[in-house]
């Protein structure tokens, strides 16, 4: 567990080292223009979107582990190419091998803390998964920001080929981790496993998991996928907020993710999931209020820049309480097995509203945005009523472990083993 906590964070900061300067390498550095570099961030979120629906089925036939060095490999070779490109075919084709490498990373990591944990261990370990990733971001940021210069595009070669050394290291690293159980084909379940199409239809009937799948769209929708697109187009239009003061805000939605991830992990462990995902959307709602006196109240600028800052703060706390929340709950959803297929559709998920959210964000921000904060503020309550709506349709042990747990034991019986239950 603790060699897979590494891979999380370095994988983590291999993206935080290049992406954020994405857009300037092949716009300025490279001087391929505004429209190569959009199509390089367009063909990273369309690499994801192709590659995640067959990750799920390599990942249950293969198990996570070659799985995911495979995805290493690929994110190194891309990297260390988007270094050297020089013209846009070369550029794109490095992007998408980039793009798909690192969204295959996501939900191999995430099956092999699953098969590594109980679900005892699951909630911390995922905990621990969140804030090693924000950490990694952070910090591969910082220092691939000291690294770069837009005069020479030497220091950006050597940013992209630091990049691929740190994914081969991983994949050094992860190839010493030893699974204790990595299925083959022959054991994939009966019925989910001999074809796509079959544990496509399997996890489409799992009803629950649909409904999760969609609060999930909902929640990335409404928060991740307007963090650097829509909120900072409001930002800086509506409310008047400074670059400066840009840069504090998403400082200050880390900064309560490191403070805060710990603080309330013994809180949200027994708590019945659902109803911690409905509190969330109450306190991003609260969230929005605050973004909407920042853009349209009458307040000093200084109050303004301070609601503003406090909304990233306040989405950094809901993303601390689901952090250590919705991924256990897509392993108990998954029937033994199917992690890895579950998780795999769970990002995809993901990528889907990262997709659309700023598409849609950053116009309605940037011309209307009184209906804009509206609107997201009633998506935020929506995601309250959706887990509410989710956790009928829990059993007690998916929704509560900790409480179905504590029941048997007060019965006089010993704790169930943890299992991978289907809803």
């Amino acid at each position: 567990m603790r060699r897979i906590h590494v891979g999380n964070a370095l994988s983590a900061f291999g993206l935080g080292f290049t992406v954020p300067y994405l857009y300037v390498y092949v716009a300025q550095v490279r001087g391929l223009g505004a429209m190569t570099a959009g199509l390089v961030l367009a063909v990273f979120a369309v690499a994801a979107l192709i590659v995640l629906p067959f990750a799920g089925r390599a990942i249950v036939r293969r198990g996570p582990l070659p799985v995911l060095l495979a995805a290493l490999v690929m994110a190194a070779l891309g990297a260390l190419s988007l270094g050297l490109a020089g013209h846009a075919g070369a550029v794109l084709l490095s992007a998408g091998a980039l793009g798909a490498g690192q969204a295959v990373m996501q939900p191999a990591l995430a099956t092999m803390i699953v098969d590594c944990s109980t679900t005892e261990t699951r909630s911390r370990a995922f905990a621990m998964q969140f804030f090693l990733q924000n950490l990694g971001l952070g910090v591969g940021g910082l220092i691939g920001g000291h690294l770069v210069d837009t005069t020479r595009v030497s220091s950006f070669t050597l940013l992209f080929a630091i990049e691929a050394a740190v994914f081969l290291l991983l994949v050094v690293l992860m190839a010493t981790v030893r699974m204790p159980h990595a299925p083959r084909v022959e054991e994939a379940p009966t019925g989910a496993g001999r074809s796509a199409r079959s544990s496509w239809r399997q996890l489409l009937g799992n009803r629950a998991m649909v409904q999760l799948c969609v609060l999930g769209f909902v929640l990335f929708f409404a928060c991740y996928g307007q963090f650097e697109s829509g909120l900072s187009a409001y930002g800086v239009e509506a409310a008047g907020i400074s670059t400066s003061a840009l840069g504090t805000a998403l400082a200050a939605n880390t900064m309560m993710i490191v403070v805060a991830q710990f603080a309330v992990l013994r809180f949200v462990e027994r708590r019945r999931r659902s109803r911690v995902i409905a509190a969330v959307g109450v306190i991003w709602a609260v969230a929005w209020g605050a973004a909407a006196y920042a853009g349209l109240g009458h307040g000093s600028q200084v109050m303004a820049t301070a609601a503003f800052v406090s909304t990233y703060a306040l989405f950094g706390l809901g993303e601390a309480m689901l952090s250590p929340t919705l991924a256990p709950l897509v392993a108990d959803l998954a029937p033994t097995g199917m992690a890895g297929q579950y998780n795999s559709a769970f990002a995809l998920v993901k990528q889907l509203a990262l997709a659309v959210g700023p598409a849609v964000g950053g116009p309605l921000a940037a011309s209307l945005p009184g209906p804009y904060v509206v609107t997201f503020l009633v998506f935020s309550l929506g995601i309250s009523v959706l887990a509410v709506r989710l956790g009928r349709g829990l059993t007690a042990a998916q929704d509560q472990p900790w409480g179905a747990r504590s029941r048997v034991v007060a019965r006089g019986g010993a704790a169930a083993p943890a299992v991978n239950a289907e809803a």
